[in-house]
């Protein structure tokens, strides 16, 4: 995957990841303890997982306009 289709795929799921961190938020503040796994993972691993890729697209991007 080149890294100009690579940075919109990190964006997405970092905000997707952002979003689930505020869902989190606003349940538990609401009074909901017992959350779904799948938000609880979504929370936790999708903002990493964007921004890794987020910085692998920028260093490819940039590694290549140098060559």
């Amino acid at each position: 995957m080149t890294a100009s289709k690579l940075l919109p795929l990190a964006i997405g799921l970092f905000a997707v990841g952002v979003l689930a961190i505020i869902a989190v938020f606003v349940l538990f503040a609401t009074g909901h303890s017992d959350l779904p796994l799948w938000l609880n993972v979504t929370a936790t691993y999708l903002p990493a997982i964007g921004l890794a890729l987020g910085i692998v697209a920028v260093i490819r991007k940039a590694r290549r306009k140098k060559s």
